[in-house]
């Protein structure tokens, strides 16, 4: 990250996935887990250095360094992957600051980060809403672009703040899939029957470090268990359950290198579960539940610790 303090205007893609708080641990750690493949793949062709991705609990904030249509690239790809999860996106273009946060991990502040976020809560489930702010941008970048856009109207937030927000079809959205299949079709008839030994699924999988967890990747999901259980018998932990997401099965593995498991404290019926890290106490309270305890407090974020509580029954 640049020097922190320092304030830019980026583009910032805001998302979450829709009433995660309302559901039960068990399914909130299935969508966060989709949610995080999904996520993965989708930055997959944007370079570490050009952005800064913040966990938010129930989505993420992306903020993009470099060119501001590649907000919009990934919340297109995130579509074409996302399958059954259910999420909503905002988009907007505005001042942000760069910073440490208490675990010195990289984070964003400023305004530029918080419109994004009120331009999603407008949004509903399956939709992708963007600022004026960023059409007025990204419209003047290509025709395509500014076809692409719908204007909604004007909304107002709590504050009494108002935006003009502008919504991306799923025409639009439509339309890129079947354009993307027609193109690998014709490559397809081009190149001839595929005689190589490439992207099949005897490949073996392939894993990347990203940060709090490795992701595991594979043509098939035999690949991606024996990935897995490679990593598991050295000392990580499989993290949900393998996903077929765009094209390919995935899975998260705790890193074996810098895996720190959640700590639980008897109080009497009750047990809290402190981590580092949302996955760790996400997982010590799965475990938890799984033996019969009651959730009693979601995991939250305080003062650099991630804290859950549950009871006996």
């Amino acid at each position: 990250m640049e020097e922190s303090g320092r304030t830019r205007v980026c583009s910032v893609l805001f998302i979450d996935i829709v009433d995660y708080s309302r559901r039960d641990v068990a399914e909130q750690v299935r969508l966060k887990n989709m949610f995080n493949l999904v996520m993965t793949s989708a930055l997959g062709h944007v370079e570490p250095e050009e952005r800064v991705v913040v966990d938010t609990g129930d989505g993420a904030a992306v903020t993009f360094l470099g060119d501001p249509e590649r907000a919009l690239y990934v919340g297109l790809e995130v579509f074409d992957n996302v399958g059954e999860l259910p999420v909503r996106m905002g988009i907007n273009l505005g001042p942000v600051s760069l910073m440490k946060d208490l675990n010195g991990m990289d984070n964003v502040i400023g305004d530029g980060i918080n419109v994004a976020q009120r331009i999603m809560s407008f949004a509903g489930s399956g939709e992708l809403m963007v600022s004026r702010q960023f059409y007025d941008i990204v419209s003047r970048l290509s025709d395509d672009y500014a076809a692409m856009f719908k204007l909604e109207g004007s909304r107002t937030d709590k504050h009494e703040r108002a935006y003009d927000v502008y919504s991306v079809s799923k025409a639009v959205r439509v339309g890129r899939r079947v354009a993307g299949d027609q193109l690998k079709l014709k490559k397809k008839r081009r190149s001839g029957p595929d005689t190589t030994f490439s992207g099949t699924d005897r490949t073996p999988a392939q894993v990347f470090d990203v940060g709090t967890h490795l992701l595991v990747s594979g043509y098939s999901e035999q690949s991606v268990r024996e990935a897995v259980q490679k990593l598991v018998e050295k000392g990580g932990k499989q993290i949900g359950v393998a996903s077929h997401v765009g094209g390919k099965w995935m899975a998260n593995v705790s890193n074996p290198a810098t895996a720190v498991e959640a700590e639980v404290e008897a109080l009497g019926f009750t047990h809290m579960i402190t981590g580092k890290t949302r996955e760790a106490v996400e997982l010590k309270l799965r475990d938890l539940i799984d033996r019969g305890a009651r959730l009693v407090q979601e995991p939250e974020l305080a003062d650099g610790v991630w804290t859950a509580v549950c009871e006996n029954v």
